[in-house]
């Protein structure tokens, strides 16, 4: 039973700090490389820059993304994944696999 609780807590550990709608997403451009805030609004055109803003402060705060700040005018930022990060990187192409199966499946049924 005691192991079950762990599984439990760690599954939900591991949500807090990468789930959500948006979070994985970003995770997901950021393991194609550094980008701008701009180059992920662009690319994400349905999330406000407010809670783009709030999400990467978020990933940073826990050490999961790196903000490079480049004291230049008009100011550049940079978003990259740390080394820490790029491990994230294993468990979302597992989400992939699992949405491609059930993608599938979804198909199948509507046949």
């Amino acid at each position: 039973m005691l192991g079950d609780q762990h599984f439990k807590e760690t599954v939900e550990l591991t949500l807090k700090v990468i789930g959500g709608k948006w979070k994985p997403v970003i995770l997901c451009h950021l393991t194609e490389g550094t980008h701008r805030f701009g180059e992920l609004k662009r690319e994400m055109p349905a999330i406000t820059q407010k809670m783009l803003t709030q999400q990467l402060r978020e990933l940073e705060e826990d050490a999961i993304i790196d903000r490079k700040v480049y004291v230049q005018v008009p100011p550049k930022v940079e978003y990259s994944l740390t080394e820490y990060g790029l491990s994230v990187k294993a468990l979302l192409n597992v989400m992939s696999q699992w949405g491609e199966q059930h993608q599938e499946r979804l198909s199948e049924q509507r046949m």
